[in-house]
């Protein structure tokens, strides 16, 4: 592992990490925060995956969680979304949906994206080991949480591996993306015709079909412009009143897409977590 740059803050250290990845076969750069604390403690982490057109610097740079985790004594982990390099295919038509900064945090079955397009394996398995090697990480507590297409990755994970997460959330998730474009749209590029391939990468088939969590935290802006055809959180609430999951949605009134909103509740989100990881 390479240390790109460190910087103090809050009294930890934020880093941008190097190294490469033999789930996508390419170098991955992720970013850290690891908050002040006792020699040899073991601190709880919180996964952030970030969404469409995003890498780990987007929340680095604007999601001011800093403050919130050396409060409460959280590590933030923020991954890339997808491979990067120039062998690394991207969508034929420059599109910003599919492809390069669009990995959707599936392994994808499909060439030529199956030799690179590994983010389900980089997320849950990889990166986690690494984490877990280089930093003082509890295993034994983390959380996962995350924005747009990071929060379906956040929800999809969360459900799939509901004993390791003991807490999920999401900011504007696209929670059915077998029924909204984007998702249909990538699930079938990297997956495949096959829609029941489609359903455990899709948190509202995953609670029909039986996954389950104690509770979920969403928010979501009423003012976003994918709200309707993109990210459509009522079938979520369907699926968890169904499925008797407790979850919280949060319409917030007059909030868009951008991380002026994420970063307006990422503190109420990572005290959440740290309620439920403590």
């Amino acid at each position: 592992m390479e240390t790109v740059s460190t910087a103090r803050a809050f009294g930890g250290t934020q880093g941008i990490y190097r190294h490469a990845s033999s789930a996508t076969g390419t170098e991955m750069t992720f970013s850290v925060y690891v908050p002040e604390h006792a020699a040899g403690a073991r601190l709880p982490v919180i996964w952030y995956l970030s969404g469409l057109t995003c890498t780990h610097a987007n929340v680095t740079d604007k999601g001011e969680y800093r403050r919130a985790c050396a409060e409460h004594g959280l590590i933030f982990v923020a991954p890339d979304t997808s491979p990067r390099g120039e062998d690394v295919p991207d969508d034929p038509a420059g599109a910003y949906d599919f492809g390069l900064g669009a990995g959707f945090y599936v392994d994808a079955t499909q060439a030529p994206f199956d030799r690179h397009y590994r983010m389900w394996s980089y997320v849950t398995q990889e990166l986690p080991a690494l984490v877990a090697e280089q930093f003082p990480a509890d295993m034994d507590a983390q959380g996962i949480m995350g924005h747009s297409m990071g929060g379906h990755g956040a929800l999809t994970i969360g459900l799939s591996h509901s004993d390791r997460y003991r807490a999920v959330s999401a900011f504007a998730p696209i929670v059915a993306p077998s029924q909204v474009p984007w998702g249909q749209k990538a699930l079938g590029g990297y997956l495949g015709d096959d829609r029941a391939a489609w359903r455990r990468h899709d948190a509202v088939a995953l609670i029909e079909d039986g996954a389950r969590l104690p509770e979920l935290l969403v928010d979501q802006g009423d003012a976003d412009n994918f709200l309707a055809e993109q990210l459509r959180p009522e079938l979520l609430a369907e699926a968890c009143s169904a499925a008797r999951i407790d979850l919280t949605l949060r319409m917030q009134p007059g909030y868009d897409h951008s991380y002026h909103f994420i970063s307006t509740f990422m503190a109420d989100h990572l005290a959440w977590h740290a309620a439920r990881l403590k």
